[in-house]
């Protein structure tokens, strides 16, 4: 690019890499190990039904992201000090939730990295896991461990719509059905959307990609504009991947097939995989898995650590890092002593996430709304604070209406 000096463009280059290693962390994130086995799950349970979850899960991811990315970048602050400076004591407990939540899926993300390499090489899950979380522990133990993860979440995420795609299109979906269903369901499950928004939106994948790109520098006024765009072109494509994944399993299940989702050795969504297209389907569906785990171990990881600098703020890089492997170690542990299947696990740790989702919602609105201050007296859009307390009055509801289920199913 004639005319721009050498640091100008490292500085573009820098920032680009920047802006796709969030949109791409928080996709991987939201498209993890818990949304595709309960993707699998639900539709196995509702049909076409389902459908309706999930448009309630993008609409709220939009409202979500749009705010919480917006509040982070123009506060300059973490989301645990933004709401210690904005109601003072919340930020603690906010930390402490996203970090007991984070722990809860990353139990769950490291089933998945178990049930994936199971799929695709026939691993005993536990090993799988093991494994899977020794590799997570590999890349935080790296000089260059952020170059890692970016490359890896940007490869990974690639790699799941490309496959995930492909097995949508083998399975040939009722695409009329899910449509109309889309908006006008047959049945309307509150805990299932707690769980599939838990899973998509909440605990610490609300937080993921704003702090990574606080991290990256990218804050101020100036780079809003940017940083907006990310977060609509993160939306779109967990959007379009939830519904890709959505419609590859609805005709699986529109086909008759019968989905074990309950057993001890249950994996739903690799059940509806080799259905769709023999064992080709099932070794795709493990790289798929196995992909979208691994990235949510990481992401699960890296975002509930972050929470801990409200405890201690001059806690170095090489300190996070470190505190981070010994995060990915401890869901290591309780994944290896815990009896509840791999399957069950991830869409509980959904719906708990879900139920956790509200709390830090609310407080985020409450500061865009009465502390504007904290922005440097930015003028914030009026439409976008009537969504975002729209949304925290839904997901409190929901929450309501879910937690009892949402908690039986570890305690039948």
């Amino acid at each position: 690019m004639p005319g721009r000096p050498a640091a100008a463009l490292d500085a573009i280059r820098s920032r680009r890499a920047s802006l796709t290693a969030a949109i791409f962390l928080m996709a991987t994130s939201a498209i993890g190990p818990g949304f595709i086995t309960q993707t699998a799950t639900f539709t196995t349970k509702l049909g076409a039904a389902f459908a309706f979850g999930i448009l309630a899960s993008i609409l709220i991811d939009f409202v979500v992201q749009l705010n919480i990315w917006r509040i982070v970048t123009l506060t300059r602050m973490r989301a645990s000090d933004i709401a210690n400076a904005a109601v003072p004591g919340t930020g603690y407990l906010l930390a402490v939730l996203v970090i007991v939540g984070g722990l809860f899926f990353n139990i769950g993300n490291i089933g998945g990295t178990g049930l994936g390499l199971n799929a695709l090489t026939g691993l005993d899950p536990r090993w799988g896991g093991a494994i899977s979380a020794l590799v997570s522990i590999g890349i935080f133990l790296s000089r260059r461990a952020g170059v890692a993860v970016d490359r890896l979440i940007v490869v990974a995420g690639v790699m799941m719509i490309a496959l995930t795609v492909f097995v949508a299109y083998v399975s040939s979906p009722p695409l009329g059905e899910a449509l109309r269903q889309t908006v006008l369901p047959d049945i309307v499950d509150f805990p299932t959307i707690t769980t599939i928004v838990g899973g998509t939106v909440g605990g610490y994948i609300t937080y993921s990609g704003a702090h990574r790109l606080l991290d990256k520098g990218m804050v101020g006024i100036d780079n809003l504009g940017a940083v907006n765009r990310a977060a609509l072109t993160g939306i779109a494509v967990t959007g379009v991947m939830r519904y890709v994944l959505f419609l590859a399993v609805l005709g699986v299940v529109a086909s008759g097939v019968v989905i074990d989702v309950s057993g001890q050795a249950a994996n739903p969504a690799a059940q509806a995989f080799q259905a769709a297209a023999g064992d080709l389907g099932l070794r795709i569906f493990g790289a798929i898995l196995w992909a979208a785990a691994i990235t949510s171990v990481i992401g699960a990881a890296y975002t509930s650590v972050s929470f801990v600098t409200v405890f201690k703020e001059d806690i170095t890089e090489r300190a996070r890092n470190l505190a981070t492997v010994v995060f990915i170690g401890i869901s290591l542990f309780f994944y290896l002593i815990i009896d509840t299947p791999p399957a069950t696990m991830l869409v509980f740790v959904g719906g708990l996430n879900g139920l956790i989702l509200p709390i830090g919602l609310s407080i985020f609105i409450y500061a865009a709304w009465a502390r504007s201050d904290l922005m440097g007296g930015y003028r914030y859009p009026r439409w976008l604070l009537v969504l975002g307390g729209l949304v925290c009055a839904l997901t409190w509801y929901m929450g309501y209406k879910s937690v009892g289920p949402i908690f039986s199913l570890i305690n039948p």
